[in-house]
């Protein structure tokens, strides 16, 4: 792996409050990603599975982990499987883990080849009441291809049908949510990473240059630095480009006059960080654009201030709209009839501001946890407001990743520049 991997004792931790979860007689699956084709003999990247990454560190396609905490022989509590490997694997494909580099990496002990899988699951579940299945349970997510965790439910209920089944995504969320230290030094890694590509396009940005120019710029920097390249597809959105929220195109001229909206972060060892700045093409703020910029710039830092413990995220996004709505309205851009007048599901500074301000971050950009229930301390999270005008082809968003504490925040971007004096000086 490029990235530095996190403790064997990390992992082992996880599983142990996983563990805790489970009631008697318990038994939890978790199956890596499939590698997903593309066209012809093509596939993409392997991405793991973020649960079986987080409970074994393992990084390796056809990986199956079981946890059956109160099996009778301890040696059969915890099974980590693998794919085995041969010449032709090596050749073709390169290294794959052996038995003794899978046990240094997740602390199992009992390590078997996949093709072992059967057999030895039947033995488990003979024993078994409570049987844990995994499936991507995520809030915003659409899933339109059968999963290997979709496949092997339909094929453990149809050979097993006697048994409890239960859902374990709830409690990987809840685990998932509050991040230990070294997720916490993973995240920051990404964020430093990220900090050195917006560095070096402020001294590269100028009028004329394209936006796939600025995007090459970031993936040099990133994986300069360890990185496999991007979180997410990169938007880098100048003059009015920057108001389609989820431009990905990247393939205008940036000109004298616009501002350049980019949203981008760096991975690190699976971890994502998440960023967005928005500077002047030309270097310097017209007076509106820095009129717009700094409103936006006040809603970020109040709605960082709000995130606490205790605090419930739909509260603090209606909070944050009022802060916004007021911001508006210094701007010209609503008036109290338009307040008076407005839906209340469609409050009128939606139509400036028509996103949430923030979400859990960590081994998925839009990572998973609780959007019903208090923030703790241990949760990070992103703050990203932004405000677009269409007819003045405008669009202003600022975005730093937070780590909520017992009482306040730490800014895991803080280092990042975001003041609008500084990004000129950099960009002189």
């Amino acid at each position: 792996m490029k990235y530095k991997p996190l403790s064997q004792s990390f992992h082992i931790h996880n599983r142990q409050k996983l563990k805790a979860k489970l009631p008697a007689k318990s038994l939890a699956v978790f199956h890596s990603n499939d590698i997903m084709p593309t066209n012809a003999d093509g596939t993409m990247r392997f991405r793991q599975n973020n649960d079986l990454f987080y409970l074994s560190g393992i990084d390796q396609e056809e990986t199956i982990l079981v946890i059956c905490p109160d099996f009778p022989d301890p040696n059969l509590r915890e099974v980590l499987f693998l794919r085995e490997t041969n010449d032709h694997i090596a050749v073709w494909e390169g290294h794959k883990y052996t038995k003794e580099e899978a046990f240094a990496t997740s602390g199992i002990e009992n390590i078997q080849w996949v093709s072992n899988f059967d057999n030895l699951f039947n033995t488990l579940m003979a024993l078994s009441e409570h049987v844990f299945l995994n499936a991507n349970e995520h809030l915003r997510a659409a899933v339109v291809v059968e999963t290997r965790d979709a496949r092997f439910i339909k094929n453990c209920k149809k050979r097993y049908p006697l048994h409890q089944y239960h859902r374990v995504a709830p409690l990987m969320h809840q685990l998932r949510a509050v991040k230990e230290k070294e997720e916490i030094d993973q995240l920051q890694i990404a964020c430093d990473i990220t900090e050195k590509g917006f560095r070096r396009i402020l001294s590269f940005v100028k009028p004329g240059v394209t936006e796939y120019e600025i995007e090459a710029e970031f993936i040099h920097e990133f994986v300069k630095n360890r990185s496999k390249g991007f979180s997410y597809e990169p938007i880098i959105a100048s003059g009015s480009n920057a108001c389609v929220l989820h431009y990905i195109e990247n393939k205008e001229v940036c000109k004298d006059g616009d501002m350049i909206l980019l949203d981008v972060g760096a991975e690190y060892g699976n971890y994502n960080a998440d960023m967005t700045r928005t500077i002047p093409a030309n270097g310097r703020f017209t007076k509106r654009q820095r009129a717009v910029y700094d409103a936006v710039l006040r809603v970020k830092n109040q709605a960082s201030d709000m995130l606490r413990p205790g605090i419930n995220i739909q509260d603090y996004h209606k909070e944050v709209g009022l802060i916004m709505q007021s911001e508006l309205l210094g701007l010209g851009l609503i008036d109290q009839t338009d307040i008076k007048n407005q839906d209340p599901k469609w409050p009128a500074f939606k139509k400036y501001f028509m996103h949430g301000t923030s979400h859990h971050l960590g081994l998925d950009v839009h990572d998973v946890g609780t959007m019903h229930e208090p923030i703790t301390a241990g949760m990070v999270f992103t703050v990203e407001p932004g405000i677009y005008i269409p007819k003045e082809g405008l669009g202003i968003r600022l975005e730093n990743d937070i780590l909520i504490l017992e009482k306040g925040y730490f800014d895991l971007m803080g280092k990042i520049p975001i003041e609008a004096e500084e990004i000129e000086e950099l960009m002189k």
